[in-house]
This record gives structure tokens, C-alpha cells and sequence, in this order.
């Protein structure tokens, strides 16, 4: 038998239909009271606006979101024309580790402020709006994915930092796509120095070897699609370490979906 709720007068109700709509107007209620308490702000300016969580328009129009043409391999702006399915020189000259990267947004305005406010201020609400942008920039890359890893922190920056902006997508994005998602697989073995201010080939060299796969979780990666995970992507270099260490344990592909990403020609900040 189902729950039943119990009213003096009517005897035993049914709960399920009465239920829903104890709970739907109990949730209209806490959200009108949350509302007139923390009134909804935008993530980036703290404008005033209709929800929470939702950027104004003004910061709207200014978010620099990636639209097609991107290169089919690593995600990156295009000019105009360009046909669907086109690869940059750059990937041509180069080509990644990874199969497919894509990413939202560029590194800079409402991006950069969101990317920081999360990274640097504790500011967790500026991870919903970045979750939602990345699953729609990435939606193929999440369709496809077997398992959803995030670019670990060496465990002595997460100590000091609380948490891994990287995990809070990736969390976020396991729950929209309903894929598993794996603090536990990919580890920073030793730390390394901060990536800001340093050259591509100095970042290269800093992250070199600093990733592997934890042997008891090497056969969570063996034969699977890998969907890594990070807030940014500047030169590549964090994610092509963790890329190489998956691929050497065995993972089939391993595709790399951000938040954001710097474009070449853009200055290195983060």
C-alpha cells in the first residue's frame, strides 16, 4: 500500500496526487520566501533579475559564447565561411591527444568574471550557468561519454582551495546527462608550480607526468569513451598530461569539454 496522510475529518487520503500538491506549493513557497530573502542577482554583475541564476541581459550580450564554424577537432573559433567538419591548420599541424574538445565560451568578459568568481571567490552559484552552457556546447561529447572525469587538484591545493572547480562541473554536468562521473580515477601525483604567467612550453614542462590513473581504477577507463572535464583551457597543456595518462591505461577515446577556452593571439591570464 502507498503513503497515506491522515486528516482529522476525512479519514485516510490517498498521498499521491494530495502529495504532489502539498509539495509543488511548499516549493512555491520557499522559492517566494528565498526570493524576497536573497533576491535573484545576475552571477556576473549582480544586476537585479528574474531567477536565480540567470544572467542579465546586458552580461548576456557581452558573453563571448563559441559559435560554429569550430574546428572539428580541437573546438576552436573558425573564420567565416568555413564548411561543417573543417579542422584548423593548427590541429592539422599538431594534432591533440584527445579526440574532441569544445568549449562554451572564450576566456575573457562575463566569461573570465564567471570563471574566477568560482575559482577563486567560492562562489558556487556561477556554476550553474556555466554547467548549462557547456552541456549545450558539448551535448555530442555528453551523448557519446561512458564515464565524466574532472581535472584533479593536487590534494594539497584542493586542501587550501576547499574544493576543485573542475569536480562542480563535472558533478553538474553528470546529473543533466545522467552519466557517472569519477573524482577517484584520475589522480595529480605530485604538485606542480602555478600555471599563471608561465610560457606554453614552460606549462608544458611543469605538468609533465604530474597525472595517472590509480591502478584500482584503471579498469573504470579501459575500453570506455572518457569525457574530461576543466573550467578553462590555455595552452592545452594540463589537458594533454591527463589526456596521456587515460590513453596509456587504456581508455578508447577521451573527449574534453570546458567551460571556457584562450584562443591564440589571447593573452594568458589564469
Amino acid at each position: 500500500m502507498g503513503a497515506l496522510l491522515r486528516f482529522s475529518g476525512f479519514g485516510e487520503i490517498g498521498a499521491g496526487p494530495l502529495a504532489r500538491l502539498t509539495l509543488s506549493r511548499l516549493r512555491f513557497v520557499g522559492r517566494t520566501v528565498l526570493d524576497f530573502a536573497l533576491p535573484p542577482r545576475c552571477p556576473v554583475c549582480f544586476a537585479p533579475t528574474d531567477a536565480h541564476h540567470a544572467v542579465c541581459g546586458i552580461c548576456w550580450g557581452r558573453m563571448p559564447l563559441i559559435a560554429e564554424p569550430v574546428c572539428a577537432v580541437t573546438g576552436a573559433p573558425l573564420p567565416l565561411p568555413s564548411p561543417n567538419g573543417a579542422i584548423s591548420p593548427a590541429a592539422l599541424a599538431k594534432p591533440p591527444r584527445y579526440r574532441r574538445a569544445r568549449a562554451a565560451a572564450l576566456y575573457h568578459g562575463p566569461a573570465r568574471t564567471l570563471i574566477q568568481g568560482l575559482k577563486y571567490a567560492d562562489r558556487h552559484d556561477c556554476a550553474v550557468p556555466m554547467a548549462a552552457w557547456m552541456a549545450r556546447a558539448g551535448c555530442g561529447l555528453l551523448k557519446e561519454a561512458d564515464l565524466i572525469v574532472p581535472v584533479p587538484l593536487h590534494w594539497r591545493r584542493q586542501l587550501a582551495r576547499r574544493f576543485n572547480q573542475s569536480a562542480v562541473l563535472a558533478d553538474r554536468l553528470g546529473r543533466v546527462a545522467e552519466k557517472p562521473v569519477a573524482h577517484d580515477v584520475l589522480l595529480r601525483k605530485r604538485a606542480t608550480r602555478q600555471q599563471v604567467g608561465l610560457t606554453a612550453a614552460q606549462r608544458s614542462t611543469n605538468v609533465s607526468g604530474a597525472f595517472i590513473v590509480k591502478q584500482s581504477a584503471k579498469n573504470r577507463v579501459e575500453g570506455r569513451t572518457v569525457l574530461l572535464i576543466d573550467d578553462v583551457v590555455t595552452t592545452g597543456a594540463t589537458i594533454d598530461a591527463c589526456v596521456k595518462a587515460m590513453l596509456r591505461s587504456g581508455a578508447a577515446h577521451v573527449d574534453v569539454l570546458s567551460f571556457a577556452r584562450v584562443v591564440q593571439g589571447e593573452e594568458i591570464t589564469i
